[in-house]
């Protein structure tokens, strides 16, 4: 951990304007097809999740609270790779993945608002599924439009507050080399400053941690009523299977998203990022986007149909 430096060495330490990152590998046989093979992610996520706002969109009987939030989702997972896989890309076509110390504050700001916001956004979800399942007689009185609003705006307002604290606390930081971050973006536990960063490393595993087990709380909690529900209250099982069906795809993703989460942050890691550390973020900053649609899509027989429709036209426009 990083603590104050006496003042005489300070004197001596060169204030840095920008930082390198060494990102995945310095392996230079590797960089080409780790660029294809990460833009085939990226391209992969953008349109699957495109595709998933644009059916959500554009068909009415998908105007549900079900869609809404799911289209918030495939939002978000577009945007949350973008932060992070474009600067990636550029790294492995020039030697230095150069970036300013502003750039690098913007990167790490809306990383964390997006990677919460997201959290927040699976917890709202699993709740959407506990009113339909166990209460379906109020669903639409609950879970009208604008209730359905303010938890979606209160969703991505959470993510930003939680993100804004980080980026005020990183920002305060004096930073005077080295200028090498281990990483393959900004993040808070790579940095190396001449200041203390106890109180940021604190943060990120607190509230960080909080943000990300209160909702998986919710999220646990949702499933254990609907369960305990439906093999009490549900006689039939084709009626169970039915209720299962809406919440396979959510638990697929909020598996993972959650562990691996969970386990970057929980655990305590400074000064640097080990390549499993790196490993892990790649999982939920760019595999799992481009697993959510798939997911949902293939789990979804009204997502797929109509996808089918929409493809059909498209391919037979004079029919």
């Amino acid at each position: 951990m990083a603590f104050p430096l006496p003042p005489a060495a300070m004197e001596n330490q060169t204030e840095v304007s920008e930082f390198i990152l060494l990102g995945l590998t310095k392996l230079q046989e590797l960089q080409c097809f780790l660029f294809a093979l990460f833009l085939l992610l990226y391209m992969a996520s953008v349109l699957g999740n495109g595709a998933i706002m644009a059916v959500v969109l554009a068909e009415p009987r998908l105007h549900t609270p079900m869609y809404f939030f799911l289209g918030n989702l495939s939002c978000l997972d577009i945007c949350y790779s973008t932060v992070t896989v474009p600067k990636m890309l550029a790294g492995f076509l020039s030697r230095h993945q150069i970036i300013s110390i502003t750039g690098c504050l913007i990167q790490l700001h809306f990383f964390h608002f997006l990677g919460s916001s997201e959290a927040v956004l699976l917890a709202v979800m699993a709740y959407d599924r506990y009113v339909a399942i166990c209460n379906p007689l109020r669903y639409r009185l609950v879970m009208n439009p604008r209730v359905c609003l303010l938890l979606a705006v209160a969703t991505w307002s959470s993510g930003f507050l939680h993100a804004l604290m980080h980026t005020v606390m990183t920002s305060r930081l004096h930073f005077c080399g080295p200028n090498h971050v281990h990483h393959f973006f900004c993040d808070i536990k790579p940095f190396l400053a001449c200041s203390s960063t106890r109180l940021n490393l604190s943060l990120l595993n607190i509230v960080t941690g909080t943000i990300a087990l209160t909702p998986f709380i919710i999220t646990l909690l949702s499933y254990l009523y609907i369960i305990s529900f439906l093999f009490l209250k549900v006689q039939s099982w084709d009626g169970r299977r039915k209720a299962f069906s809406t919440c396979t795809s959510h638990l697929t993703v909020v598996t993972l998203l959650y562990v691996p989460v969970l386990f970057n942050y929980m655990t305590h890691s400074v000064g640097g990022s080990s390549e499993r550390e790196m490993i892990i973020t790649l999982m939920y900053t760019i595999v799992t986007p481009v697993l959510n649609p798939l997911i949902y899509t293939l789990r979804n027989q009204e997502v797929k149909s109509v996808l089918r429709k929409a493809l059909g036209r498209k391919l037979l426009p004079g029919k």
